[in-house]
C-alpha cells in the first residue's frame, strides 16, 4: 500500500505561501505558510499534521493491541502535542484518556507502552514519544 500527498510551495520561505493536497483529497490545496507555521496564521503546517498523524496511529494501534489481549474499549481519546524547536522535532507527548470495561492498571499500562513502541507513526519518528495515559 502507498499514500501520497502533494505539497506546492510558491516564493520565499518568509514570505511565499503553498498548499497541500492528500490523496484522499481531506486536504485539497490546504493552505500553509511561514505564519502558520511559525505564528497564528491561517493553515495547518506539517508539525500539525505529525501530530494528527501521531494521534490517530497510536490510538488505532492501541485498539488493536487490546482487543489482542481480549478487552474492547468504549473509548479512546488521544491527544498529540509536537515540539518544533530550533527546526527540529525534539518530542512527540501523547495524552490518553480511555475506557476499558475490565481491564486492570497494569494490562491497560502494558497495552499502552506496546502501542507506543509499535504504531507505524512511533517508529517513523527520531524523536523522544512521551504518554501520559489514564482510564476512566
Amino acid at each position: 500500500m502507498k499514500r501520497k500527498a502533494t505539497a506546492v510551495w510558491n516564493g520565499s520561505g518568509k514570505d511565499g505561501n503553498g498548499n497541500l493536497t492528500t490523496q484522499s483529497t481531506v486536504l485539497n490545496a490546504t493552505q500553509y505558510s511561514f505564519n502558520s507555521r511559525f505564528a497564528e496564521g491561517i493553515g495547518t503546517n506539517p508539525e500539525e499534521l505529525i501530530a494528527a498523524a501521531h494521534a490517530g496511529c497510536f490510538t488505532m494501534k492501541l485498539s488493536f493491541v487490546l482487543g489482542e489481549a481480549g478487552f474492547t474499549p468504549e473509548k479512546l481519546t488521544t491527544d498529540c502535542s509536537i515540539t518544533f524547536e530550533n527546526g527540529v522535532i525534539t518530542q512527540s507527548h501523547l495524552t490518553l484518556v480511555a475506557k476499558v470495561p475490565g481491564i486492570t492498571p497494569d494490562k491497560f499500562k502494558a497495552c499502552t507502552e506496546d502501542a507506543k513502541e509499535n504504531c507505524p507513526i512511533s517508529k517513523l519518528l527520531n524523536t523522544s514519544i512521551t504518554l501520559d495515559a489514564s482510564l476512566i
